[in-house]
């Protein structure tokens, strides 16, 4: 059964239950199996049929795609949301951001499941060329808006000059996240020291490039 057989997932509160049921169940199974686990056996894990599976998602790619996207997220939610919402409020942007950037930092470093989750995609991405052309399609936007609604609020604020939000929000993650996941992919982590200078030297850079003229 291929993305193109399903015109439409199944919708309501009993459908959105079974969604969340085969996305935790996926994701358990491809942290423990890799790729390679069978749609049955997800399906199986979830209480559901392969068939119940296949109408919400379509594909195992779009099932995995579903299962990252939603682990990428994770750093970004409960605490770093707060942090990030509450930027538009703050009276000292550079302390609030450099704040902001510790909470979700802290939060990228410790989850190892969303690590392990990403290891996988550069694993599996060779052998299956879909899983990166279904990144492809998604920009910085979709991915967290979270990060980007915060960027995008203190721009109309103007207290940020930001003529192209998804390069601004790359340059967010590369100057503050990036780093982590680097080194996260070769086993190893960059010690608190080095952490907190990466944060306070990373705000500085950006707020220096965003900030506007004669503040």
């Amino acid at each position: 059964m291929s993305v193109d057989s399903v015109k439409q997932p199944p919708s309501g509160r009993r459908a959105e239950m079974k969604r969340q049921a085969i996305v935790r169940a996926a994701r358990s199974l491809f942290l423990r199996d890799g790729f390679g686990v069978g749609m049955d056996t997800i399906a199986t894990e979830a209480g559901v049929s392969k068939v119940t599976v296949y109408n919400h998602f379509g594909s195992k790619e779009a099932l995995f795609t579903e299962v990252i996207t939603d682990a990428l997220d994770e750093p970004l939610a409960g605490e770093s949301a707060s942090a990030l919402e509450g930027l538009a409020e703050a009276e000292d942007l550079r302390t609030a951001l450099v704040d902001a950037a510790r909470t979700w930092v802290h939060a990228v470093r410790t989850n190892d499941e969303v690590t392990a989750l990403r290891n996988l995609v550069a694993a599996e991405v060779h052998r299956f060329p879909e899983l990166g052309e279904a990144w492809r399609h998604r920009g910085a936007e979709s991915h967290h808006p979270a990060v980007a609604g915060a960027l995008q609020v203190l721009a109309e604020q103007g207290r940020l000059e930001i003529p192209d939000l998804p390069v601004a929000i790359i340059q967010f993650y590369g100057l503050l996240v990036f780093p982590h996941m680097v080194f996260s992919s070769y086993g190893t982590h960059i010690d608190e020291d080095l952490t907190n200078r990466l944060i306070t030297d990373g705000v500085a850079m950006f707020l220096e490039h965003y900030s506007p003229a004669g503040t």
